[in-house]
């Protein structure tokens, strides 16, 4: 084919060739032989021309093209240029070809103005020494090359789009085809039906489901009961219940039980599939209870001595709701508290942490010893936790070895309300299993959480238990009574202090560069060393508490300030030296109020009146990072600047935290190098840490700004904590020396304490 001859515009789309590409069609240098010259020229085409078409070619095909159009000189081809050799190249004297000059300047003129009427055209003939006539030609041939250039690119947007569009139905229709009904069960038909057919199908499978559940309930209570908790008819329909994923992660957090409690190696494997039908039933009547006790106030809620909380009015309680999870056993106490507040998370990261039970505890490290998912029958549905159901254990602490921990069997149950809410609630299951090792039974308990503007949420919180607490020692009884120990006032301020060192944590600005502040130079070095203090926070927590996990040793009599002490084995732990490791523990009652014990325990520049590894040296401050409103709430790189040079290198990483509920100052050594990895911005999960640090709480509500529904007389209960390396050989045996001197330490350090914060105005 001839290059001169133009291709009608029908035949336009088979230029774009065999893979349907557009570029292929247009950038191509083949692709310029063809007969789409006419869309090339010009540079109002989006589309690039192959660069290895050279400017002699393109000034050559727009010569043709024009005469092409007007005729001239091509009587003498004798017939079209299919009825020709294809390996004959036409003779040049047969075209009139405009230069260089020429094209430039039409195409210049072409931009200006699209249309020149006839004055125009004959001053631009003069001008290039062309004919009107081939003037009127080549804009005439330009005009109807942008006109086809830009169908063309339109043609190709659309038939792209067709393609996404296609391919998109078709992915539609396979979904469909292997859906079922989230409420009918059955398989999907909407492009079979229409929508009031598919809606009067749904809803008589609703009907018919409420139907077959009211009655498999009141043959269950009517013969043979299985379980003491009537299901409440909630106001929405049963479908809030969404199990699309039964059993299908099973064991999930439970594969390793070792030194768990004998309540946790009680319960057995997989819950059995009788039984799934029963948690979801309790799920559901427990949601609804604690949507109900989370929206009712007076006479459920009636004030407490504190004007700003709330207790439970048990007869009420129990005319509301009055069979729940049967009655109290005989010895157990119950607690009931309602708290409210405004934290700075948004709902979807609330949401998250409360159904990932690794996320959970380390948030709540402070609460939470331990926690693990035993079974998952429910993974929610359309990608998030709306409808989650899981089996669940955890172990509730006060950081101090005189309160036993609570350790519970739960199932959890998280739900979007039709009104934009979530919720999260447990409820015990020891009506599956009884077990006479049970101190603690969970009602429905959890949290409503409504999202606010700018990323914060309002959370709700409720904790009702029935609990055994008889172990309490008695300094620690009144605590808890009250309610600061375990209640909803110690969860929702501990949530708010960790959403604010969260947001601390995200915070891409840097602390003051003034004294103290000078060795973070790096984003990634503030992260780092945050990370390392939870981390730090996170290991004295889990050390210090009567958890099952360990066993305390008393080392003489039976008092509350006697010294406890117990070993563990450090064996392949990058985050823990290797070897032989001692923690010892007191707690005792003190006359003093707990803020000020904090602010005396937190200032580095009392340290050396109570810190004898110090050896009375001075403590600067080289780093300080603040974790929230509170003053207090702050993480902290300390030197010790002692009178021997060969200690001046000795660093101490100090994280201190403080809420109306209870408060403590953790701290570790750290060695240089490996501080200043970290401030590099390097991992800090390899850094062998034993932390040691203080746990402030008041002794009573009124003790800390608190008051429930007991008085305090304004004293603390202080926690004294260490952990040293006594052996870095992990088979080494434990001597009577290492004890004795822990213990003397331990009891030095108490003195030292009890003698400054009572004799000084701090």
């Amino acid at each position: 084919m001839p290059a001169g001859i133009m291709i009608p515009a029908r035949h336009m789309p088979n230029m774009i060739g065999g893979s349907g590409s557009a570029a292929a069609g247009f950038g191509s240098s083949s692709g310029l032989t063809l007969g789409q010259p006419n869309m090339l020229n010009g540079q109002l085409n989006p589309l690039e021309i192959a660069q290895s078409t050279a400017e002699s070619d393109v000034g050559r095909i727009r010569d043709e093209e024009f005469d092409s159009k007007s005729g001239s000189d091509n009587q003498d081809g004798g017939g079209s240029g299919d009825d020709q050799d294809p390996n004959q190249r036409p003779r040049k004297k047969r075209y009139h070809r405009h230069t260089q000059h020429q094209i430039q300047e039409m195409e210049a003129f072409f931009k200006e103005c699209p249309h020149p009427d006839d004055k125009q055209r004959k001053e631009l003939s003069r001008e290039l020494g062309l004919e009107p006539l081939q003037i009127k030609f080549w804009f005439q041939n330009k005009r109807t090359q942008m006109k086809m250039q830009h169908e063309r690119h339109e043609n190709t947007q659309l038939r792209n789009e067709n393609e996404k569009l296609r391919a998109d139905n078709m992915r539609y229709r396979e979904a469909l085809g292997n859906a079922s009904c989230p409420n009918c069960g059955g398989p999907t038909a909407l492009g079979e039906m229409s929508f009031d057919e598919h809606h009067l199908r749904v809803e008589n499978a609703r009907l018919r489901e409420e139907i077959d559940r009211i009655a498999a309930i009141a043959a269950k209570y009517v013969g043979k009961p299985l379980l003491n908790y009537p299901v409440v008819s909630p106001p929405v329909t049963p479908r809030s219940v969404e199990l699309g994923n039964f059993g299908g992660q099973s064991g999930i957090g439970g594969g390793d039980l070792f030194g768990a409690g004998d309540l946790l190696r009680s319960i057995g494997g997989p819950t059995e599939q009788g039984d799934k039908q029963i948690i979801v039933e309790l799920a559901v009547a427990a949601m609804e209870e604690l949507t109900r006790m989370a929206q009712m106030g007076d006479p459920l809620w009636i004030p407490g001595i504190d004007s700003s909380s709330s207790m439970l009015n048990e007869e009420e309680y129990f005319r509301v709701f009055p069979r729940g999870i049967g009655s109290r056993p005989v010895g157990f106490r119950f607690e009931a508290s309602r708290e409210t507040s405004v934290v700075i998370m948004n709902h979807t990261n609330l949401v998250e942490i409360l159904m990932d039970a690794n996320q959970w505890s380390t948030v709540f490290s402070g609460i939470v010893s331990r926690a693990m998912v035993l079974e998952v029958l429910s993974t929610g549905v359309a990608g998030n936790y709306n409808g989650a159901l899981q089996v669940m254990t955890a172990e509730f602490h006060v950081l101090s070895p005189l309160v036993p921990t609570r350790e519970t069997y739960f199932v959890r149950y998280c739900k979007h309300h039709v009104d934009g809410t979530w919720a999260v609630v447990d409820v015990s299951l020891d009506s599956l299993r009884p077990n006479p090792l049970v101190r603690c039974r969970r009602r429905p308990s959890g949290c409503l959480i409504q999202e606010m503007p700018n990323g914060y949420s309002k959370v709700t919180w409720i904790e009702h238990v029935e609990v055994d607490d008889r172990g309490v020692h008695n300094i620690y009884r009144p605590l808890v009574n009250s309610g600061l120990a375990f209640g909803a006032k110690r969860w929702i301020y501990t949530l708010d202090r960790q959403c604010e060192r969260l947001a601390s944590v995200m915070a891409t600005n840097l602390p003051p560069n003034d004294v103290g502040n000078s060795v973070i130079t790096s984003v990634e070095g503030k992260r780092s060393m945050l990370k390392l203090a939870e981390r730090m926070v996170i290991s004295f927590c889990g050390g210090v508490s009567a958890s099952t996990a360990h066993t305390w040793t008393t080392l003489s009599g039976s008092g509350a300030d006697d010294v406890r002490v117990m070993t563990r084995k450090s064996v392949d732990d990058p985050g823990r030296p290797p070897g032989i490791v001692l923690s010892a523990a007191t707690s005792f009652w003190f006359p003093v109020p707990p803020k000020r014990v904090f602010d005396f325990l937190r200032d580095e520049h009392y340290r050396n009146e109570w810190d004898i590894l110090s050896n009375g040296g001075v403590i600067q401050e080289m780093a300080h990072i603040a974790n929230g409103r509170e003053t207090g709430n702050s993480v902290s790189l300390l030197r010790v600047n002692t009178m021997g040079a060969n200690q001046n290198n000795m660093l101490i990483l100090q994280e201190s935290r403080t809420d109306p509920t209870g408060s403590f100052v953790i701290y570790a050594p750290v060695d240089v190098v490996a501080m200043n990895m970290v401030l590099a911005g390097g991992d800090p999960d390899y850094v062998p840490i034993l932390p040691s640090g203080f746990s402030i709480l008041p002794d009573g509500p009124n003790g800390h700004g608190g008051g429930i529904d007991e008085a305090g007389s304004g004293g603390s209960l202080l926690t004294v904590a260490f952990q040293i390396l006594v052996d870095s050989a992990p088979n080494a045996k434990l001597s009577l020396g290492s004890v004795a001197t822990v213990n003397n330490l331990i009891t030095c350090t108490v003195d030292r304490i009890k003698g400054s914060v009572a004799g000084e105005n701090v």
